[in-house]
């Protein structure tokens, strides 16, 4: 599923927000000179009152009416655009899989090969290697949303195909998160991505992963030490459209962060020479309290 990227949804929509709110004000300022300063003679009278009000009233009736429909039409294109985000990143992770598929199998051949040759020695070694491999894997699957747990095991397996050190530290449940899971997913994607590829030219990458919940919240935290974000570029990181990545990117933190925002919860990014940390919080949502 794409987005189709000739009509900007968004921008649409704010302009026609902007158009109808002047013609609110126009219609309504011609309706006060008109009833007060007599411009037209014929209308006065509250037959001419009333028409005018009732003309006054129809305008602004449909302008609010669109401009109604177009906030929802812009906060369409926000889903939508997340969506598209989430659809690209669901088939990489699907690529994922059918590669983590495809080496289980060469492993088992292996495996007979070297016991149909009786290398039982060679077996045992290979089979520990791999198990090692596994288990490592395995510190992803500890939380309650299986989602979260495919991605993060997608992930770790990405970043150390591509040389990658990564601490998982998976500290909690994740019960009832209060966002649909593959929204914590987009999340949680998107700021992994991010440190796999800000440290490109670091010579010996470090990606470290951390769930947390206590009693009041649902956090998490990616953190790498690559370079450090410039302090200029602090306060905008989370902009929509910033991107030093070229053209037609930018949009995956603002999404990451408005989506945070939307449970109420918030993304923050904290960098300097050693390492940089995006933090995110959720509220758990209030239980329902036992009638006795």
């Amino acid at each position: 599923m794409k987005i189709q990227r000739q009509v900007n949804v968004k921008k649409a929509a704010l302009y026609s927000i902007v158009i109808n709110a002047l013609q609110i004000i126009a219609v309504c300022a011609l309706a006060v000179y008109i009833l007060h300063d007599g411009v037209n003679q014929s209308l006065h009278g509250p037959l001419g009152d009333i028409v005018v009000l009732m003309l006054a009233a129809v305008v602004s009736w449909g302008a609010v009416m669109d401009i109604r429909e177009a906030y929802k039409a812009g906060k369409l294109s926000f889903k939508l655009r997340g969506l598209d985000e989430t659809v690209s990143q669901m088939s990489a992770m699907n690529n994922t899989l059918r590669a983590q598929r495809h080496d289980f199998l060469n492993h088992l051949q292996v495996v007979y090969s070297l016991i149909e040759m009786r290398e039982y020695e060679e077996a045992n070694r290979y089979i520990e290697q791999v198990y090692g491999d596994i288990q490592s894997l395995s510190k992803a699957l500890k939380t309650s949303c299986a989602p979260v747990n495919a991605l993060l095991r997608v992930k770790i397996a990405e970043a150390e195909q591509k040389g990658i050190h990564v601490e998982c530290a998976v500290q909690a449940v994740w019960e009832n998160l209060p966002l649909p899971a593959w929204e914590m997913c987009r999340v949680l994607s998107n700021l992994i991505d991010n440190a796999m590829d800000a440290m490109k030219d670091t010579e010996h990458p470090c990606l470290w992963i951390t769930l947390n919940e206590d009693v009041k919240s649902y956090s998490f935290e990616v953190k790498n030490n690559g370079p450090a974000i410039p302090e200029k570029h602090l306060h905008s990181i989370f902009d929509a459209g910033f991107s030093g990545k070229g053209e037609g990117r930018g949009m995956g933190l603002y999404i990451a962060r408005e989506t945070m925002r939307s449970v109420h919860g918030d993304l923050t990014v904290e960098s300097g020479e050693e390492a940089t940390a995006f933090r995110g919080s959720v509220p758990k949502p209030l239980l329902p309290l036992e009638e006795k």
